[in-house]
């Protein structure tokens, strides 16, 4: 029930969730307390418009990203460990399976691989029933890589795991059992690193930042007058950051809170 329950609470929390809510309060008291359904309306309106706002969703997404920079020259590692949330399972009508909007997460595990960074490679991610089912994720990444010139003899899965705290667990126990008790490589978006090198050092792993899926670039700054009044309206596109790295934080939070990290 604690998966289920860490999934719903931050739909209350995130900006829809919560402009919902305060709707829903607004109609319900609008009879009876017009003031305080004045109010809610105007709650309601100001969250949408700030957590849809171009600098809000990514400043929010630029404090995690900038935690961790890019990976330059790191000695070799022993394992490549790529975290799961990265692909969608080959339901009908997808001919096969496809890349989520973290795919970059296996794009740059391949590339690491390729470049001689690591012999192995640990692939990691279940699926939750509940959340439309599938095959592993492990399973369905191990597909994807394979495709990208990584060969099935250097992959590990692991297909059990429901979050990135249990992503830890099941990799440790992996390590322990096959005695790879050198440095690894982490792979993951750059926006969900601080919350995985937490868990994962937290449980003394030498882990080594490999983030990618970078959603702040400098190009960003210099958009010129054009993109500059653009970025003065809503979009759904810094919404979307918005709500990242809300999950981000409050994921953070919770694991913080658990001593998970």
């Amino acid at each position: 029930m604690f998966l289920f329950f860490s999934k719903l609470l931050p739909l209350l929390i995130y900006p829809l969730g919560l402009t919902s809510l305060l709707l829903g309060f607004a109609i319900a008291t609008f009879w009876k307390r017009p003031k305080a359904a004045a109010l809610s309306v105007g709650l309601a309106l100001g969250v949408l418009f700030m957590s849809a706002n171009h600098w809000v969703g990514y400043g929010l997404v630029g404090l995690l990203e900038g935690q961790y920079p890019p990976l330059q020259g790191s000695p070799p590692a022993d394992v490549i460990i790529v975290l799961g949330g990265c692909t969608r399972s080959a339901h009908s009508p997808r001919p096969w399976v496809e890349v989520s909007e973290e795919g970059d997460r296996l794009l740059y595990a391949a590339k690491l691989y390729r470049e001689g960074k690591a012999p192995k490679m640990i692939l990691t991610g279940g699926r939750v029933d509940w959340q439309g089912g599938g095959q592993a994720e492990a399973l369905d990444m191990a597909e994807l890589i394979q495709s990208m010139g990584v060969p099935k003899s250097a992959l590990i899965l692991e297909p059990e795991s429901r979050n990135t705290y249990e992503n830890a667990l099941k990799v440790n126990q992996i390590l322990k059992a096959q005695k790879l008790d050198g440095s690894l490589l982490l792979v993951t978006s750059a926006r969900h690193m601080p919350r995985s090198m937490a868990i994962f050092q937290k449980l003394g792993l030498p882990v080594i930042a490999a983030p990618t899926d970078f959603q702040v670039a400098n190009v960003d700054e210099n958009a010129g007058l054009l993109g500059f009044i653009l970025k003065l309206f809503p979009n759904v596109d810094s919404l979307e950051q918005t709500t990242n790295a809300l999950k981000e934080w409050i994921g953070f939070a919770t694991y913080r809170l658990q001593g998970w990290a």
